[in-house]
């Protein structure tokens, strides 16, 4: 049995296997996915793509890095952010238990 496991959501839907039965996700992939989320849920995402000034936008990296940052599975201090020219945001972190994560979001009207 996983310590962490959660369905797994895919383009803003359940993901399905070829039994029509959800799909999960455990540990590292669960975090990340976690992660992702939290951050779309929290607005900052859509906060960023209304952002134009690059001193406002590190500000929201900023708010981003902290709410990552509350999350208790990940190690303080490893959270990097960085904003790719193809309007995604990657973000990268160490676990306590499962190494490194990585997971994405996009800043434009998709927000997938």
């Amino acid at each position: 049995m996983e310590k962490y496991s959660d369905l797994f959501i895919e383009g803003g839907g359940l993901a399905m296997n070829s039994i029509s039965q959800p799909d999960l996700i455990h540990s590292r992939a669960s975090i990340a996915q976690d992660v992702k989320h939290r951050l779309l849920e929290s607005g900052l995402v859509t906060k960023l793509l209304a952002q134009r000034s690059s001193a406002l936008r590190n500000d929201v990296f900023t708010e981003m890095e902290l709410l990552i940052e509350t999350d208790t599975r990940l190690r303080p201090g490893t959270i990097e952010i960085t904003e790719q020219a193809s309007g995604r945001v990657l973000i990268t972190a160490e676990t306590y238990e499962f190494g490194s994560i990585s997971t994405e979001v996009i800043t434009n009207a998709t927000n997938s």
